[in-house]
């Protein structure tokens, strides 16, 4: 095939379909590419995300590395990082022209989200300070692979698992300059700050963004949820609660 070809099938590919289609298949870097580029502070990571995503085709592998390749430095990223007394709270950071949304989430002492997707869009999930911890569950009565169907077919006949309760597959730290990735076909997932003496602050990046999810009950039912930033760009203010 002709080169001028395969360059004109890429300059055709709808980025967010291709990235959702993504989901299906990818899983994660555990550690930074061997000749990847460098990122030296939050200011090139933002700048190098969006020049992997000018492009129609994007290497999302090149952007799990990214994520890896940046080392926390609380002087950056401060006066994104706005706490509530209450609740973990999201704070945009960069709004990515509409194809990615990278966040500061803060979360205080033994705060934690509800088990949630993500609709059918990429989470990378870095840790800026302290520790947070991650559970994950199974997408309930979510279609994969022939495969996969028939281990979960397998398991519930063994455990006499109900497919509309949630059941957990995995739970682990994630201490701080390590990257957490999840998509809807790796399952749901629950974060918690498991400390109750000290803050956590964690960098995501969402892509493509998106607006709602779900939140799922221990019985499994899905209930719609509005995503909304308590900050933007370092400003709360009433104006920011959409």
């Amino acid at each position: 095939m002709a080169l001028s070809k395969i360059d004109g099938e890429i300059d055709n590919i709808d980025q967010e379909k291709y990235l959702r289609q993504a989901t299906h298949y990818y899983c994660a870097l555990e550690k930074p590419l061997k000749f990847g580029p460098a990122v030296d502070s939050l200011p090139d990571l933002i700048s190098a995300l969006h020049r992997e995503f000018d492009a129609n085709y994007v290497n999302i592998e090149m952007v799990n590395h990214l994520m890896l390749a940046y080392k926390s430095n609380p002087k950056e990223w401060r006066k994104y990082a706005k706490f509530d007394r209450y609740t973990y709270t999201r704070n945009l950071v960069d709004a990515g022209n509409g194809k990615f949304n990278l966040l500061i989430l803060c979360w205080g002492e033994g705060h934690s989200s509800s088990v949630h997707d993500h609709a059918d869009s990429h989470c990378f999930m870095k840790m800026l300070k302290g520790e947070l911890r991650e559970k994950r569950y199974r997408y309930p009565n979510r279609g994969g692979d022939e495969e996969q169907q028939q281990q979960q077919q397998q398991q519930q006949d063994h455990q006499h698992i109900n497919d509309h309760e949630l059941v957990e597959i995995g739970d682990k730290p994630i201490p701080v300059n390590d990257v957490a990735y999840i998509n809807d076909n790796l399952g749901l997932h629950r974060v918690e700050n498991p400390s109750h003496t000290d803050t956590s602050v964690s960098l995501h990046l969402y892509c493509p963004p998106f607006d709602m999810c779900n939140i799922f009950q221990s019985n499994g039912k899905k209930i719609p949820a509005k995503v909304t930033f308590w900050s933007k760009y370092g400003v709360r203010n009433k104006a920011n609660e959409q």
